[in-house]
């Protein structure tokens, strides 16, 4: 695929694991374009719960010709995956961020029925082995040792 990119990072995550805190730290780290729910700063249920049923058409398929190293900080079902990485093969690498619940209930948190056990929320918890899973429980110094090595591997790719 001529212009493709040379990585495409994919990150998944529960509602309040911290995945578009750890997106915009990899990016800013190596300046890929950011796709994904963008400057969300708060939970929207409105959105959320129309979004769910519409799985695939819920946010646009694909990376703009031209984009070097995308970021998806918000891949939430198996044919998401499955999508970019008949897209785009070997450059795809999948990260799940990952923190406890009393971690989310403290970052605003709290169980929507209809939403987080939806599919949407729940459809990579099984069966995908990730790339890489960094533990996003406030430990500043922890996550930053997972976030260089995503990185040293991510500059290895590049």
């Amino acid at each position: 695929m001529a212009g493709a990119p040379r990585l495409v990072l994919l990150l998944s995550g529960k509602r309040k694991s911290g995945k578009d805190f750890v997106a915009e730290q990899l990016r800013s780290r190596y300046r890929p374009h950011r796709y994904g729910t963008g400057g969300r700063s708060q939970y929207r249920p409105g959105w959320d719960l129309q979004s769910v049923p519409a799985g695939e058409w819920a946010w646009p398929r694909g990376v703009e010709p031209g984009t070097v190293e995308p970021v998806v900080s918000d891949t939430r079902r198996p044919s998401d995956v499955a999508w970019f990485r008949a897209a785009y093969g070997p450059a795809v690498r999948t990260v799940r961020v990952q923190a406890s619940e009393a971690t989310r209930t403290s970052r605003g948190w709290a169980f929507v029925a209809g939403v987080d056990d939806a599919e949407s929320e729940c459809g990579l918890d099984q069966g995908l082995a990730f790339d890489w899973t960094l533990h996003n429980d406030g430990d500043a110094t922890a996550l930053e040792r997972q976030l260089r090595a995503v990185l040293r591997a991510v500059q290895d790719q590049l």
